[in-house]
């Protein structure tokens, strides 16, 4: 299992992609996580998301379903089912998660040497501030609470087995490839 957390910006999306993509003889597929807000345009149950309501989802949260979950805002939950991991790992799949810090460390604790957990790092505060501009996608008062959530996110990035400081992508990558190739050997 691959456990792979960042500050947004932080290019830790376009790495997973990057390696699921190039690299099929890694057989890495994402783990697919619970939701309790409504499917969006053409997503599937099963495929992207497993769709619960706030109370299916409260009910597993009661049984100990889940590896990690959040409540992102009052009702709307996102979070991980063991029993989904366990069958995409029978599949012979190597399961990636792209989860936020503390679920990171969360399902590390959970399946300790199974998984290796890596944090995509930006070089500074002020480069991730310069990305987040530069992507025209976001109002200055988010970027201003995206930058602050990312300082208190590095400040957990020690307690993961790696960190890929990215400041050249395609350095990140290379690095990234590395870790995981030796990690699976």
């Amino acid at each position: 299992m691959l456990i792979v957390s960042a500050p947004s910006g932080s290019g830790k999306s376009t790495i997973v992609n990057w390696l699921m993509q190039e690299h099929p003889e890694l057989k890495l597929y994402f783990s697919i996580s619970c939701t309790s807000r409504a499917p969006r345009g053409t997503e599937q149950n099963g495929v992207e998301y497993f769709f619960l309501t706030p109370e299916e989802f409260r009910e597993k949260i009661e049984n100990d379903e889940f590896l990690e979950y959040e409540e992102v805002y009052e009702g709307r939950f996102y979070g991980t089912l063991k029993a989904q991991v366990e069958r995409q790992l029978e599949a012979g799949q190597n399961v990636v998660f792209d989860v936020d810090v503390k679920g990171g460390i969360n399902i590390k604790k959970f399946y300790g040497d199974r998984a290796m957990s890596l944090f995509i790092q930006p070089p500074s505060v002020e480069e991730l501030r310069r990305r987040l501009e530069g992507r025209g996608t976001d109002t200055p008062e988010a970027i201003e609470n995206r930058l602050a959530k990312a300082e208190y996110e590095m400040t957990f990035a020690p307690q993961f087995d790696h960190i890929v400081v990215n400041d050249d992508l395609d350095t990140a990558k290379q690095e990234t490839l590395q870790l995981v190739e030796s990690f699976l050997r």
